[in-house]
Protein backbone atom coordinates (compact mmCIF):
# COMPACT_ATOMS: atom_id res chain seq x y z
CA UNK A 1 0.00 0.00 0.00
CA UNK A 2 1.29 3.34 -0.76
CA UNK A 3 0.55 6.18 1.45
CA UNK A 4 -0.09 9.87 0.53
CA UNK A 5 -0.54 12.68 3.15
CA UNK A 6 -1.32 16.25 2.77
CA UNK A 7 -3.43 18.94 5.47
CA UNK A 8 -6.38 20.84 4.35
CA UNK A 9 -9.43 22.74 5.99
CA UNK A 10 -12.70 21.04 6.64
CA UNK A 11 -15.81 22.96 5.72
CA UNK A 12 -19.49 22.76 6.73
CA UNK A 13 -19.54 21.50 2.85
CA UNK A 14 -18.70 18.15 4.15
CA UNK A 15 -16.40 18.34 0.78
CA UNK A 16 -12.55 16.94 1.39
CA UNK A 17 -10.23 19.08 -0.90
CA UNK A 18 -7.77 17.24 -2.36
CA UNK A 19 -4.53 19.93 -3.31
CA UNK A 20 -3.87 19.61 -7.19
CA UNK A 21 -0.49 18.39 -6.67
CA UNK A 22 -1.17 15.97 -4.10
CA UNK A 23 -3.81 14.48 -6.88
CA UNK A 24 -1.02 14.62 -9.07
CA UNK A 25 0.58 11.33 -7.43
CA UNK A 26 -2.37 9.42 -6.97
CA UNK A 27 -3.06 6.63 -9.91
CA UNK A 28 -6.10 7.25 -12.08
CA UNK A 29 -8.12 4.29 -11.38
CA UNK A 30 -8.23 1.49 -8.69
CA UNK A 31 -9.42 1.23 -5.00
CA UNK A 32 -8.21 3.67 -2.41
CA UNK A 33 -8.62 3.64 1.31
CA UNK A 34 -9.13 7.04 2.72
CA UNK A 35 -8.38 8.03 6.74
CA UNK A 36 -9.48 11.23 8.01
CA UNK A 37 -7.27 12.16 11.50
CA UNK A 38 -8.70 15.76 13.02
CA UNK A 39 -7.15 17.18 15.87
CA UNK A 40 -7.78 16.02 19.09
CA UNK A 41 -10.26 17.56 21.96
CA UNK A 42 -8.71 18.51 24.85
CA UNK A 43 -10.87 16.50 26.94
CA UNK A 44 -10.13 13.32 24.80
CA UNK A 45 -6.31 14.27 25.59
CA UNK A 46 -7.28 15.06 30.04
CA UNK A 47 -9.55 11.27 30.09
CA UNK A 48 -6.91 9.17 28.10
CA UNK A 49 -4.12 10.53 30.68
CA UNK A 50 -6.52 9.77 33.51
CA UNK A 51 -7.53 6.47 32.39
CA UNK A 52 -3.59 5.53 32.13
CA UNK A 53 -3.23 6.85 35.54
CA UNK A 54 -5.81 4.77 36.80
CA UNK A 55 -4.64 1.84 34.81
CA UNK A 56 -0.74 1.97 36.41
CA UNK A 57 -1.76 2.81 39.65
CA UNK A 58 -2.62 -1.86 39.79
CA UNK A 59 0.85 -2.09 38.60
CA UNK A 60 3.18 -4.42 40.80
CA UNK A 61 5.85 -2.45 42.18
CA UNK A 62 8.61 -4.28 39.61
CA UNK A 63 6.19 -2.77 36.87
CA UNK A 64 7.85 0.44 37.83
CA UNK A 65 10.68 0.56 35.30
CA UNK A 66 7.86 1.49 32.48
CA UNK A 67 5.90 4.12 34.43
CA UNK A 68 8.60 6.71 32.25
CA UNK A 69 7.56 5.01 28.64
CA UNK A 70 4.17 6.92 27.62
Amino acid sequence: MHAVEFTTELGEEGVVNIPPEVAALLPKSGPARIIILTTEEPEDRDWRHGAYEQFARDDAPEDAVYDSYR
